[in-house]
C-alpha cells in the first residue's frame, strides 16, 4: 500500500494518494552474527552500519552497549569488522571509537554512519555527554577503521533542536550534501534536514522533511534511517517511527531528487519486531543501513530489541 505526504510539511496527518507507483515488502530475514573479542561479545548490539568496499568485502560498524544486568559504564562503544557474505562478520580486536576524552562524548559513542572516500573514511556518530542524557552529532576521520581521529561536533544541539544524533547523509547532483538527523522536540523524536558544501559542514537548516501521522504506527516519534539511492530521481529513506510508548517499527518515505518534497510514503510498517508475550518487553525494530549488492538485491540492516542484529531482503514493486 502506498501513500504520499503532500502540502504543508508540518501537518501530521497529510497522507493522500499520488501518481507514484511504489511499494516495498520483505522477502527474507536473516540473523547477522559477529565473531570478536570477549569484551565485545559481552555487550548487546545496535545500529549496524554496513557498506561494500571496492574489493567486494562487506564492512560493518556497530554500537556495542552494556547489557541491562551489568553496571552502566557508558552508553556505547563503536566496533568495526569485515565479512565476505554480509552475514558473518569478523571484528577487530579493539573499538574503533570509544568514549572521551573530550566532554562532548565522554559518556558514550553511538550510531555510526560511514562515508567511504578515496582517502579513507568519515564516520558520523552520536557523542553522549558524561550525564548520559545529552548528545550531539559528531564525526571522526581516518585512513582505516583502526586509525580514526575524532574531529569534534558536526552539528550541535540548540534550544529548539536538542540531542542531535543518528546521521544519514547523501550527496546530490548539485554537489551539496544533505544531512538528515534525529533531534528532540515536544517530548518526541523528530527528523531534521540540513544542507552543506562538505561532509563536515557548515550546515544550513531546511524545513522539516516529514512529520508524524495521526492515528498511525508512527504518530509520535520519528528517527532517521538509511537512504536507498540506486534511483537518484526518487531516493527512499527506510525511517524509524513509533507511538508515544516507543514501540518502534521501520517504514519508508520517498523524496524527489533534491529532497524538497515527499512523493510517496508507506502506510503500513515494512519491518516489525517478532511478537512477544510480555507487553513490557523492549519492542523495537530500528533500521541502520541499506546495501544494494552486485546482483541488485536490496539488503536492509537493523537491530531488534536494542540487542541483536538482522538484515532483510527487500523487494521493490
Amino acid at each position: 500500500m502506498t501513500g504520499g505526504a503532500i502540502g504543508d510539511p508540518h501537518r501530521k496527518d497529510a497522507v493522500t494518494g499520488t501518481d507514484v507507483a511504489l511499494d516495498f515488502n520483505v522477502k527474507r530475514i536473516e540473523t547477522v552474527s559477529l565473531d570478536g573479542p570477549p569484551e565485545l561479545m559481552a555487550r548487546d548490539l545496535m545500529s549496524p552500519y554496513v557498506w561494500r568496499e571496492p574489493d567486494g568485502r562487506w564492512g560493518l560498524m556497530v554500537r556495542a552497549v552494556v547489557r541491562p544486568d551489568a553496571p552502566l559504564t557508558d552508553t556505547g562503544q563503536i566496533w568495526s569488522g569485515w565479512s565476505d557474505d554480509g552475514v558473518r562478520f569478523t571484528m577487530l580486536g579493539a573499538p574503533s571509537l570509544a568514549p572521551g576524552p573530550e566532554d562532548h562524548d565522554a559518556g558514550g559513542v553511538e550510531d555510526p554512519t560511514v562515508i567511504r572516500g578515496d582517502d579513507g573514511y568519515v564516520v558520523y556518530y552520536s557523542g553522549v555527554r558524561a550525564d548520559h542524557a545529552h548528545s550531539e552529532l559528531s564525526y571522526a576521520t581516518g585512513p582505516s577503521l583502526d586509525r580514526l581521529t575524532k574531529s569534534g561536533v558536526a552539528l550541535a544541539s540548540t534550544k529548539s533542536e536538542g540531542n542531535t544524533k543518528e546521521a544519514t547523509i547523501d550527496r546530490t547532483a548539485d554537489g551539496r550534501w544533505r544531512l538528515f538527523y534525529e533531534y528532540a522536540a515536544d517530548e518526541a523524536s523528530r527528523v531534521g534536514l540540513a544542507i552543506g558544501i562538505a561532509p563536515g559542514g557548515p550546515w544550513n537548516e531546511q524545513p522539516t522533511p516529514f512529520m508524524p501521522r495521526t492515528d498511525s504506527w508512527d504518530d509520535w516519534h520519528l528517527s532517521t534511517g538509511p537512504l536507498l539511492t540506486d534511483d537518484p530521481a526518487m531516493p527512499v529513506m527506510f525511517y524509524n517511527g513509533a507511538t508515544r510508548d516507543a514501540r518502534w517499527r521501520i517504514g519508508w518515505v520517498a523524496f524527489d531528487t533534491d529532497y524538497t518534497r515527499v512523493v510517496a510514503r508507506g502506510i503500513q510498517p515494512l519491518v516489525t519486531p517478532p511478537p512477544v508475550d510480555d507487553r513490557t518487553a523492549t519492542d523495537i525494530a530500528f533500521a541502520a543501513s541499506v546495501v544494494v549488492d552486485a546482483q541488485g538485491a536490496i539488503w536492509l540492516y537493523y537491530s531488534l530489541e536494542d540487542r541483536r542484529l538482522a538484515r532483510a531482503l527487500i523487494r521493490r514493486s
